[in-house]
């Protein structure tokens, strides 16, 4: 099998071997003298046949270690700073982890839900961050969930299945003076 590999000199061409159908040689194909090569050995002294300067020249600015930031252009204004800015970060939006409602039911969650509850069933990420109900789908058991947000329709629904939606008290962070 790796025999068939280890023989270059016939790879391609009039002579090249068939491939054989056996299962564990199908998709090999013979590789060709000179085509894999090892990676150049640098800074590995005289021994390596480019040692001393390391196949950098002698001085000059690329010879040194720290020659160039990266994105220098040689004083040219750099391609980063050419480029116009574009959009608006909201440094006040706040991220909700959504809810669906069929994604409860396919949990088979009932009765008293909480944060902690939804991030053991992996239906979201961290029971920290702020937690949106949405109402994507339908719910048969009454469940109480304890969420962040919720929309109407959402909660539309959990009413009419016989639970409630308790919105999650805040905590309040003190100030340190």
């Amino acid at each position: 099998m790796a025999q068939d590999r280890i023989e270059q000199g016939r790879g391609f061409g009039a002579k090249r071997p068939k491939k054989s159908t056996s299962l564990g040689n199908k998709n090999l194909v013979p590789v060709p003298e000179g085509a894999k090569t090892s990676p150049k050995r640098v800074g590995q002294g005289p021994g390596s046949g480019m040692g001393k300067t390391s196949t950098r020249g002698s001085k000059g600015q690329r010879a040194r270690a720290a020659s160039m930031r990266r994105g220098f252009e040689g004083g040219q204004l750099p391609l980063h700073r050419r480029l116009p800015k574009r959009g608006f970060t909201n440094i006040f939006s706040v991220e909700f982890q959504p809810v669906n409602l069929i994604s409860l039911s396919k949990a088979g969650l009932s009765g008293e839900v909480t944060p902690a509850i939804l991030k053991a069933k992996s239906l979201i990420k961290s029971e920290v961050g702020p937690i949106k109900l949405l109402g994507t789908g339908e719910v048969t058991a009454a469940i109480t969930i304890t969420v962040d947000a919720f929309s109407a329709s959402a909660k539309e629904k959990i009413e009419k299945a016989g639970g409630k939606v308790i919105i999650r008290e805040k905590k309040k962070e003190e100030k340190k003076n």
